[in-house]
């Protein structure tokens, strides 16, 4: 409802973090993870330590610091009225679940709405304090798995397997039940016990935590408005560059030992890898995206990266419905039966396909179909879908 200019890196940003998060979430979508290490090609393992390194973490952190960034945004848009904030957290909340109800249970969106809704507390933070108080948070999680000995006991296990029970879901096939789904009913069966799952692993891995700690980072960014004078900021972003890969580089050498020898240090010391790695590679990504994009501002690349960036909700979940037609047995019934390395390359695909279909629709049209509801259930009010030389 605004009518303040859009910033062109922030859309490229999040067309960016739209790419890795395709990279990271396509091997659930394949079946992949869900198969026996030792049935996987000594390739795989080769791609899939490079996924660790370069993509695990690194594009969920840079995901979650851009809502952070429009959040900060969106309330101060609100000029006081939280109300609308608040409306505007609901309904991606009722957006995220129904995206973890019946397409994709690995939803994050329901978590930045709920995680969301915190931030009005720090409105009148300083911006130190606010970033103490992100550090602080992902900190914590090092800090409960050592109070904790590294392990959370699972209390929803048995509440999973008594619903994978009742659909005759077991461990045998627990791994090629939805590449093998003739209907829609069975996969909604899956879903069941993987929402369920979801819950806890939020839990289990301290991810509100975390996502509250990277949004508050967004937030100060987006406070100090740092993305709208990206030339008078470089001395930061090239500190923040260095220091991020200086730091993040040789540690997520061995988080990537660590997560793929299943954590031969413990569980503790894979945490303290996590937070030495994924954040300062994170941070370096942000950083180095805005100094290529302010030496070459008006170069074709950014187009590629914004354009998808400016429907980043739509093509969040757009990417779910892909997998579950490419990989389900209620579509091409791939899942199971690819290698890493080719389902990286279907996930490529994917994102070529969302490039092209977002720069088709925004020719005629100012949202994607999802931010576009989002708006409307926000402000209660129908708004205009088609653009201005389009209508009539």
């Amino acid at each position: 409802m605004s009518s303040r200019p859009r910033y062109v890196i922030l859309d490229a940003l999040r067309g960016f973090a739209i790419l890795g998060i395709c990279l990271a979430n396509f091997p659930e979508f394949s079946l992949w993870t869900f198969a026996d290490p030792a049935s996987h090609p000594a390739s795989d393992r080769v791609v899939q330590a490079l996924l660790t390194f370069f993509v695990d973490g690194k594009f969920y952190t840079l995901f979650s610091i851009l809502f952070g960034i429009g959040f900060s945004i969106q309330l101060d848009n609100a000029d006081g009225r939280l109300r609308t904030f608040y409306r505007r957290m609901g309904v991606l909340f009722g957006i995220g679940l129904l995206h973890l109800l019946f397409l994709w249970s690995g939803d994050i969106l329901m978590l930045y709405a709920a995680m969301g809704m915190l931030l009005p507390l720090f409105r009148r933070c300083p911006t130190r304090r606010m970033l103490t108080t992100a550090g602080v948070l992902l900190l914590l999680p090092v800090l409960s798995d050592a109070v904790l000995g590294g392990s959370l006991s699972d209390p929803i296990e048995t509440a999973q397997w008594r619903i994978c029970s009742l659909y005759g879901i077991t461990e045998a096939n627990f791994g090629t039940w939805l590449r093998d789904a003739s209907s829609y009913r069975e996969v909604f069966q899956f879903l069941q016990q993987g929402a369920v799952e979801r819950m806890w692993e939020f839990v289990s891995s301290h991810r509100y935590f975390k996502v509250l700690g990277l949004f508050l980072i967004g937030f100060a960014i987006g406070r100090e408005r740092i993305y709208a004078d990206l030339p008078g900021r470089r001395a930061l972003l090239r500190k923040v560059f260095l220091l991020g890969l200086g730091l993040g580089l040789p540690v997520s050498v061995l988080y990537t030992l660590s997560a793929v020898g299943a954590h031969p240090w413990g569980t503790v010391a894979h945490s303290v890898l996590y937070l030495l790695s994924v954040y300062p590679m994170g941070l370096a990504y942000a950083a180095g995206f805005c100094l290529l994009y302010e030496r070459s501002a008006d170069a074709a690349l950014w187009k590629v990266f914004s354009r998808p960036g400016r429907v980043a909700c739509t093509n969040y979940l757009m990417q779910s419905l892909l997998g579950v037609l490419l990989f389900y047995g209620i579509g091409l019934g791939l899942g199971a039966g690819v290698t890493l390395a080719q389902t990286e390359a279907i996930a490529l695909g994917v994102y070529a396909l969302e490039v092209l279909a977002s720069h088709l629709w925004l020719r005629y049209f100012r949202y994607g179909p999802v931010e576009w509801l989002w708006r409307m259930l926000t402000y209660a009010q129908p708004l205009p879908l088609l653009r201005e030389r389009d209508r009539g």
